[in-house]
């Protein structure tokens, strides 16, 4: 049996957006409408990193329960 709380991870949002990547081609960051496409981790750090360069918000995500919320 799986645990479903090992599938929650911390995702960035940016108004509607969410983080996708970078894309290396056009030297923009990508971004999508649906937190299913977002970049994922469990690196709270690298989170962080993240979020300080982009000016999102930094959200817990849960795929398997459909669960979205802002990580304080």
């Amino acid at each position: 049996m799986i645990d479903i709380r090992l599938k929650t991870c911390l995702i960035i949002k940016r108004g509607p957006w969410y983080l996708v990547g970078w894309n290396h081609f056009y030297h923009r960051l990508n971004w999508s409408m649906s937190c299913y496409d977002a970049w994922r981790t469990r690196d709270i750090e690298a989170a962080r990193r993240v979020v300080a360069k982009t000016g999102g918000e930094l959200y817990l995500f849960n795929p398997a329960a459909a669960q979205l919320e802002v990580f304080s």
